[in-house]
């Protein structure tokens, strides 16, 4: 199996409501602390890579930041990259394709987005503008998803208990995760009763189905495989995929998620895996129906059968097949651009045995589920321990 590259070194802020930090500050921190934790010198990186969506700060330009953090970065290749709530993935992918074309054999990644300088509507709004705005742009992304688990309960039956646990054990999971926006086991009950705090924000989705709005900021140094030697640890990318589906949902079956099986699908074959080889995923749970769809297009169960994923256990820390150990999008947080990168920084500390409270035992091979829009962006990664 050839390696593609490996991660060497990771940074990671805490997700929440950061209002000490700015979008320069967020990035500058895990510049300096990824470089540190690789211990490689800023004039050895060949190119920078930052993922932000965008359109929460008067910063829209954000490429050249990074370079404030140590003068040897100064005059590399730096460039933002967007893709919706993928926009990390997409990062990371720019990297990896660099490594592949031989341009770079020290890659910085960042993703990064500071969301709380605007209402709660303001964000709403620019979230929407990932939406096909013909046929979609009066909805709101909780509207979306909302419309994606009504159709699911139209064709399959209701869903509630199994939504509810997923939040539940992700908010379970997010309680020992230093790193997570909300560090508090809810319980199920809690998730699964509409209340005066956990009310509908867009039926049949409660507070307790829907990821938050977060600042945050995550990166990683990645290398070529000729330098994974040089360092003293290494998560290496045994494959990855990336599909891109129609952007308008009128084109296409959301609740099958095509885009997100396909991609699954690839990387698994690239890779020479199977689900059984997997020690946990890190999922992109922006909403439960969405993890539970998820279970879907993995494999786990067959369409309309994802429910029992989650009932049976499978799902949940001490599973055949932890899902989203993090906390996922749910608890940890979802700082668009930083999504992608922050679940793949995750996996690594995870595969190095790093993962403090939320460790997985004995975990050697992982998966990353990275998702823009309604599944109309899905990246996924095969990540494995290699020192």
């Amino acid at each position: 199996m050839t390696m593609q590259a490996a991660m060497v070194g990771w940074a990671h802020t805490r997700f929440g409501r950061l209002d000490d930090e700015t979008l320069e500050s967020l990035v500058l921190r895990v510049t300096t602390e990824a470089l540190a934790d690789a211990g490689v010198p800023a004039d050895e990186v060949d190119s920078i890579h930052i993922g932000n969506l965008g359109g929460f700060d008067a910063q829209s330009f954000p490429a050249a930041l990074p370079l404030q953090a140590a003068p040897g970065l100064r005059f590399k290749p730096a460039t933002r990259y967007e893709n919706a709530c993928a926009s990390g993935s997409a990062a990371l992918h720019g990297a990896l394709d660099r490594i592949a074309a031989g341009r770079s054999g020290v890659a910085l990644v960042i993703g990064v987005e500071k969301m709380n300088a605007l209402t709660t509507p303001e964000v709403a709004r620019v979230l929407a503008g990932c939406s096909y705005q013909p046929e979609e742009g009066q909805l709101s992304f909780p509207g979306i998803f909302a419309q994606m688990a009504q159709a699911y309960f139209d064709r399959y039956g209701e869903q509630l208990d199994a939504l509810a646990h997923i939040a539940a054990k992700n908010h379970a999971n997010g309680a020992l995760n230093p790193y997570a926006h909300i560090r508090k086991d809810l319980g199920f009950d809690y998730c699964r009763h509409e209340s005066e705090r956990n009310r509908i924000v867009a039926p049949p989705l409660k507070v307790s189905d829907c990821s938050t709005v977060a600042d945050g900021a995550a990166a990683m140094i990645v290398v070529a495989p000729e330098r994974i030697g040089d360092f003293q640890k290494a998560v290496g990318f045994r494959a990855t995929a990336q599909v891109t589906d129609y952007l308008p949902m009128s084109m296409r079956d959301v609740i099958a998620f095509e885009g997100p099986r396909r991609a699954f699908a690839q990387a698994m074959t690239a890779a020479g895996t199977c689900l059984d080889d997997l020690a946990f995923a890190e999922v992109h749970d922006c909403f439960t129906i969405a993890e539970l769809l998820s279970y879907e297009a993995m494999g786990l169960a067959q369409q309309g059968e994802g429910a029992r994923v989650i009932l049976d256990g499978i799902s949940r820390r001490d599973g055949r097949l932890p899902i989203n150990p993090s906390g996922g999008l749910k608890a940890k947080g979802h700082p668009v651009g930083a999504t992608g990168v922050s679940m793949h920084v995750m996996s690594a500390m995870q595969l190095t045995g790093a993962a403090g409270d939320i460790q997985v035992p004995d975990a050697r091979l992982g998966a990353v589920f990275n998702m823009g829009g309604s599944a109309v962006a899905s990246y996924v990664s095969i990540l494995e321990a290699i020192k």
